[in-house]
C-alpha cells in the first residue's frame, strides 16, 4: 500500500509537470526526524510527505524511528529515538503516540513530549507534535484527542501538526470518507495522504490546493481544503473544497 501511494503521487507529479527548478541551484533540504508508532509507519507517512515536497519543488530528507504501540515514554526508555535526535543534525523532530484522549494519557503525552522537546532544542532541533485520531469505535473521542495534542504542543512550545483536525474537518463534509484502514485504527492511503498534507503544509508553509493526489479530483480538493483549514488557512476554495 505504501509503495502504491508513493508511486501514484510520483506519476501525478510527472503528469502535472511538477515544479521543475532545473535552471536554479537546488534549495537546501529540510531534515526531519519522525518518532512515533504504526500510525506514522503505516503507508510510510514520511515518504508521502517527501513525495509532496518533491512535487512542490522542495527538498526533504527524513528518517523514521517507529515501533508498533510505542508511546513517547517507550521511545525515551528504548533510546533509539534519543540517539537519532542527538546524532542527526535535524531541523525538526515530529513526535506522535496513541490517541492520548484520557486524562492520564494527556498528562503522559505532555510529560514525555516535554522531555523530547528539551532534548530536541539541546540538539538545535525544533520539536513538533503530530495529532492523530482514536479508533473508529471511539471516533466520538476525536475532539479530546485534538485537544490533548494541542495542549501538549502549547505546553512544550512545539509546532502543532493537526492531522487529526484535518480528518475531523473532512468528515464534517463527508462523514463516510474512508480515512481509516481496514482495521478501523490505522490510516487508509487517503488518511495518510491527508495527514501528509498537514505535515508538508506546515513544515514548508506551502500551498496545498492542486498538489498531486492518488484519488479523484473532488476527493483531493476536499482533503486539501480540510488540511489547509486545520492549519488555520482560508484556502481559495468553497467550503469542503467543492
Amino acid at each position: 500500500m505504501r509503495s502504491l501511494l508513493i508511486a501514484a503521487l510520483a506519476l501525478c507529479a510527472v503528469a502535472g509537470g511538477g515544479a521543475s527548478r532545473a535552471d536554479t541551484a537546488p534549495p537546501p533540504a529540510l531534515r526531519v526526524l519522525f518518532v512515533g508508532n504504526s500510525l506514522t509507519e503505516t503507508n510510510d507517512l514520511p515518504a508521502v510527505v517527501e513525495s509532496l515536497a518533491a512535487a512542490g519543488g522542495r527538498r526533504l530528507e527524513t528518517r523514521t524511528v517507529a515501533f508498533g504501540g510505542f508511546s513517547l515514554e517507550d521511545h525515551w526508555h528504548a533510546g533509539a529515538a534519543r540517539a537519532a535526535l542527538a546524532d542527526g543534525h535535524w531541523d525538526v523532530v515530529v513526535m506522535q503516540q496513541g490517541p492520548s484522549a484520557l486524562p492520564e494519557s494527556q498528562a503522559n503525552l505532555r510529560e514525555w513530549a516535554a522531555r523530547f522537546a528539551d532534548a530536541a532544542r539541546a540538539a538545535g532541533t525544533q520539536p513538533a507534535v503530530l495529532t492523530v485520531w482514536p479508533e473508529s469505535y471511539r471516533q466520538y473521542a476525536l475532539p479530546q484527542v485534538i485537544a490533548s495534542y494541542r495542549n501538549a504542543a502549547a505546553a512544550t512550545a512545539a509546532t502543532l501538526l493537526p492531522a487529526g483536525g484535518a480528518w475531523q474537518l473532512a468528515w464534517r463534509c463527508s462523514p463516510g470518507l474512508r480515512l481509516y484502514g481496514t482495521d478501523g485504527f490505522h490510516p487508509s492511503s487517503l488518511g495518510t495522504y491527508t495527514a501528509a498534507l498537514v505535515v508538508y503544509g506546515r513544515l514548508f508553509a506551502a500551498p496545498l490546493v492542486g498538489l498531486p493526489a492518488p484519488v479523484p479530483r473532488r476527493t483531493a480538493r476536499l482533503v486539501q481544503w480540510a488540511a489547509a483549514r486545520a492549519l488555520g488557512r482560508k484556502p481559495a476554495l468553497p467550503d469542503c473544497g467543492s
